[in-house]
């Protein structure tokens, strides 16, 4: 699905320059590499506060808890997503309630989230799933509305450009009153083991986040508040920052791939082609189709017997997960969602993907629709 080796062996001199550099400073934790990768990521994101941490999840995390959000308090989110974005609600004791997805683009239905609201809202989860951006624009009018909160999940999206109507741009993450991202290996934006970020333009957030994120102390050994151990380390800071200048040359590759696809698949009937929003930049972490008329788990058989992997996100939409069950969901609640966790099927996306690999996908896959037909 993710061609990392290749994507190394192009940069690899440059990247292991880096590494070795920050092993010989033995600068591991909290390095002059972070302090400086922090400030590159706040300039291409045009943000004023960037604050590395461990991962995605304690991103999304840290952001919660430094919003001072009370047990009992809802957050609302999709619950067609990775479960990281519910689990982090639920880890803090705070309620997820969740809403439906727009059939075209997969990202929060802003209708459903309006009738969602409740005198127990306190903030918004939108996610910028596959790759381009929620309606962010509608989405922060709501939250303005109801003085709410809006925490973004960027992890799947980070680089693209939201639109807005007074022709302005702004990057995904940097719209809400706080953006989390993750930089795990097969991300746009990844590095070589787990790491992530989170970013605001409010000051007093971000020291709250930065505090935080370092066991709640802001002076070594006096502790204010309640805190985690969330940090980004030095070689992984290196390393992105060394991939950073390389993510809008990245967007386009996968942005070409993506279109070689549409080629291939708009006028099969038995597949619909992702959608581009009008108001978002597709930057494409998945390359992610909907079927009709077809086993899909016979299809992604039929693909890997040809050595092409193939992976659906995501079979079980939240509430119909053991772990969230809930008695104020069951299973068509959710139409959208529950359609796309029967039908969708994500190709290979990635960098290095040469038009000759690409041939070869489009008619395995072409092949394979019609073996698997129902």
């Amino acid at each position: 699905m993710v061609d990392l080796k290749c994507q190394y062996e192009k940069i690899q001199e440059e990247i292991d320059a880096a590494v070795i550099d920050v092993i010989r400073s033995t600068q591991y934790i909290n390095g002059p590499e972070v302090k400086a990768f922090q400030k590159e990521l706040e300039n291409y994101l045009d943000v004023k506060h960037v604050v590395p941490c461990a991962n995605g999840t304690d991103a999304l995390q840290v952001a919660m808890m430094a919003l001072d959000l009370k047990p009992g308090d809802e957050v609302i989110t999709t619950t067609f997503t990775f479960v990281a974005t519910v689990e982090v609600i639920a880890l803090l004791g705070l309620t997820p309630v969740l809403v439906d997805v727009l059939p075209d683009t997969f990202n929060i239905d802003p209708e459903a989230l309006k009738k969602a609201i409740t005198r127990k809202t306190k903030a918004i989860v939108p996610v910028h799933l596959f790759g381009q951006c929620a309606e962010m624009e509608s989405i922060m009018e709501i939250a303005k509305a109801h003085d709410l909160y809006v925490i973004e999940d960027t992890a799947q999206a980070i680089g693209a450009s939201h639109l807005f109507t007074d022709g302005t741009t702004k990057k995904a993450g940097a719209i809400g009153h706080i953006g989390c991202t993750s930089f795990f290996p097969s991300k746009n934006l990844g590095c070589y083991g787990d790491g992530g970020a989170i970013f605001t333009n409010d000051d007093a957030l971000a020291q709250r986040m930065r505090v935080i994120v370092n066991h709640g102390m802001e002076t070594r050994y006096y502790h204010d508040s309640v805190g985690v151990n969330s940090r980004l380390d030095s070689i992984q800071a290196a390393i992105l920052r060394i991939k950073l200048r390389h993510l809008d040359a990245y967007a386009e590759a996968r942005q070409n791939a993506a279109n070689y696809y549409d080629q291939q698949f708009k006028d099969h009937p038995g597949l619909e082609i992702p959608d581009r929003s009008p108001f978002s930049t597709h930057v494409f972490h998945q390359y992610t189709l909907k079927t009709k008329g077809v086993d899909r788990f016979g299809l992604q058989t039929f693909l890997a017997e040809k050595e092409i992997p193939a992976m659906v996100y995501y079979p079980v939409p939240m509430h119909m997960q053991k772990a969230y069950d809930d008695p104020r969901y069951k299973k068509g609640d959710f139409p959208v969602s529950e359609a796309l966790s029967e039908s969708v099927i994500s190709l290979p996306m990635h960098t290095e993907l040469d038009e000759e690999q690409l041939k070869h996908i489009c008619a395995n896959v072409l092949e394979g629709m019609e073996a698997c037909k129902v």
